[in-house]
């Protein structure tokens, strides 16, 4: 759906310039870089929440009270994307720094600070360095509706094998040296990673002659999406026939703009998934803010489709583990079937708001507009609802009916509509 499109976004794919960490920044009493508390501790396990199809990990800054992070295969450096939340904090700069990544404006300016401890649960990191933004330009908080802090990701992946747990929501970190790959974990592919990103050349995707196209993909957990992929006249992946113009999200860099489509079917090892739903961005927008190693790679994997398995991450040894989830396997792939871009606001992001209509969609045509406050949906309070229950509703199944009970202009109006498959 468009909602769960718009976080794409956090394929930040970030380029840092004169960024570098040496041991000058480090103490020399404390063990740097994530470990377990426990001396002869070889496993933990955590709660996680899963917004929108991200994984959100709560931790602590140097003490702190819980923030919460997006756990994000794709980013090099931890990044406090909420510069309100470290000013609290107090959190001092050493320097600035350039950052570039997807959408259409220029790169960015950001702070440096060191020397920080993270704690998750039974797993600390001293002495590390945070990226914190001047302001909070990607707003998670409202797209997943709860207060977002940051991102981190690839320093805990580099130094653990990571499950992800998606039925149970539960992650677990293991020490590498204790990991012992076993068949009933599920099917193991080859992992290769560069530039700090685990890329898989294990999925390819079938056309409608039944030959197999070759794909090297991210493997990115801070993605919402299914596929997003790289098409053009240079490229072996094209534009499927059918597709509708998009907005998909919004990057550090500003907006990112394309087409969403199907692609037929794809093949995993013995494994085939059909009619899955994919982005496909502008190059202006996305794939010019590549690396020269980027390049080379077809598109990602996001959590629309990974959530349908329980995933291991294996760095050391370089590869993943994949196990099918029997009930998600056989849930379809669905877009936004409403029209609706719906945003989380107020101070317990619990109150929600219209962003923007469709022209020509069911909501639009059931005279629903840009900023209209949602009160209840289906007859159940939206106080009592997340804003990944709405998203639910809104692309559960062609020709569901929905009613809002909405306030415009501090007066409440009622609109029902059917949803429809607009993709």
């Amino acid at each position: 759906m468009e909602n769960l499109s718009k976080l794409r976004l956090i394929a930040i794919l970030l380029i840092i310039s004169q960024l570098t960490f040496g041991q000058k920044d480090r103490k020399k009493d404390d063990r740097y870089g994530y470990h377990f508390k426990g001396k002869h501790q070889k496993v933990a396990k955590f709660d996680f929440d899963l917004h929108a199809n991200l994984i959100v990990l709560k931790a602590q800054l140097d003490g702190s009270d819980t923030l919460r992070f997006i756990l994000d295969t794709g980013v090099s450096s931890t990044i406090v994307t909420d510069p309100k939340r470290a000013l609290t904090l107090g959190v001092r700069y050493v320097r600035r720094v350039k950052i570039a990544g997807a959408g259409e404006g220029e790169a960015l300016m950001a702070n440096v600070s060191v020397g920080h401890t993270i704690r998750i649960g039974d797993v600390v990191a001293r002495q590390q360095s945070l990226v914190v933004l001047d302001e909070d330009v990607l707003q998670l908080s409202e797209f997943l509706g709860v207060p977002i802090h940051g991102i981190f990701g690839h320093d805990i992946f580099s130094n653990f094998v990571v499950t992800i747990d998606f039925e149970n929501k539960k992650l677990t970190l293991t020490d590498p040296k204790k990991f012992k790959y076993k068949k009933s974990m599920g099917t193991q592919y080859p992992i290769v990673l560069t530039q700090s990103k685990p890329y898989t050349d294990a999925i390819a995707m079938v056309s409608n002659d039944q030959k197999l196209i070759p794909m090297r993909l991210v493997i990115d957990t801070g993605a919402g999406h299914a596929l997003l992929l790289n098409a053009g006249e240079k490229e072996p992946i094209h534009l499927p026939d059918r597709v509708m113009r998009a907005n998909l999200g919004r990057g550090l860099n500003g907006e990112i703009n394309g087409n969403i489509g199907r692609v037929n079917k794809i093949r995993m090892g013995s494994l085939e998934m059909k009619n899955i739903l994919a982005s496909f961005p502008d190059s202006l927008s996305f794939s010019m803010k590549f690396t020269a190693d980027d390049t080379k790679r077809q598109g990602s994997i996001g959590c629309e489709l990974l959530r349908r398995f329980t995933v291991t991450l294996n760095y050391r040894d370089g590869y993943m583990i994949m196990k099918p989830l029997r009930n998600r396997m056989k849930e379809s792939f669905e877009h936004d079937m409403s029209g609706l871009d719906v945003r989380a606001k107020g101070s317990d992001f619990n109150q929600y708001v219209i962003n923007k209509v469709i022209e020509g969609s069911p909501a639009d045509a059931a005279g629903l507009q840009e900023g209209d406050e949602l009160i209840f949906v289906n007859g159940q309070n939206v106080k009592d609802m997340t804003i990944s229950e709405i998203y639910k509703i809104l692309s559960r199944k062609e020709g569901k009916e929905v009613e809002f009970f909405f306030r415009r202009s501090g007066e409440l109006k009622v609109a029902t509509f059917y949803l429809k498959r607009m993709i």
